[in-house]
């Protein structure tokens, strides 16, 4: 069981090439460019200052050398894990969007409406949180109280992983809106569970002050 009060920060990689040409990536291999390193130092600037306990990553290049940059400035050690890959979307890798649309264009709409789809014939999302989201709790049951994990993947699976964790039906994910390069979301754990804190950050958070609280 996760102790009270602690953090999951889900942190997208930084850029790449691929982001730039609007490419579907999935499990491809691609490297982060030189914006995308100095987004991922930045970035491990400001994170590292919620005084993380430990931090895991997808063991795809730009999700591992994200991690490194805050690995270097906290002194943590970075788990790889390919369980928190980005989704495999067989055919659908490389392509750019529009090629998609042109090619695929009734499994992209499919997709859109929140049906299940297995896009280009690659994972379901329902697939990808049943890999990435144990994994996330397994390393958040580790947490001392009120302590925070970092997780360092890609967009598709942090969203269906937030998705999971909030109990939230998978048709309903795609009401997450994106990340952009090198933002985070934070889950706090709270009464009833885990609890979206902040949504594609790129600033340190603030405490919510208020009613709601």
């Amino acid at each position: 069981m996760t102790a009270p009060g602690c953090r999951i920060i889900l942190w997208r990689h930084g850029q790449t090439s691929w982001n730039l040409e609007r490419r579907f990536q999935g499990t491809t291999d691609i490297e982060l460019t030189e914006a995308g390193a100095a987004q991922a130092r930045r970035a491990a600037r400001l994170l590292a200052s919620l005084k993380p306990d430990a931090i895991i990553a997808s063991d795809l290049k730009r999700a591992a050398a994200t991690a490194a940059e805050l690995a270097a400035v906290t002194g943590l050690d970075v788990t790889h894990d390919e369980g928190l890959r980005e989704t495999y979307a067989g055919e659908w890798q490389g392509l750019t969007h529009e090629e998609i649309i042109d090619r695929f264009g009734e499994q992209y709409a499919a997709w859109k409406r929140g049906e299940p789809v297995r896009r280009g014939g690659g994972e379901l999302e329902t697939e990808v949180a049943d890999r990435a989201a144990p994994i996330v709790l397994r390393h958040a049951e580790k947490l001392p109280e009120n302590g925070t994990l970092v997780v360092a993947s890609h967009g598709g699976t942090i969203r269906t992983t937030i998705g999971r964790l909030l109990g939230l039906e998978s048709h309903h994910w795609e009401s997450l809106g994106g990340l952009s390069n090198c933002c985070w979301s934070v889950l706090g754990r709270g009464a009833r569970g885990w609890r979206l804190l902040e949504h594609n950050a790129g600033t340190l958070p603030e405490p919510v002050l208020g009613d709601d609280d």
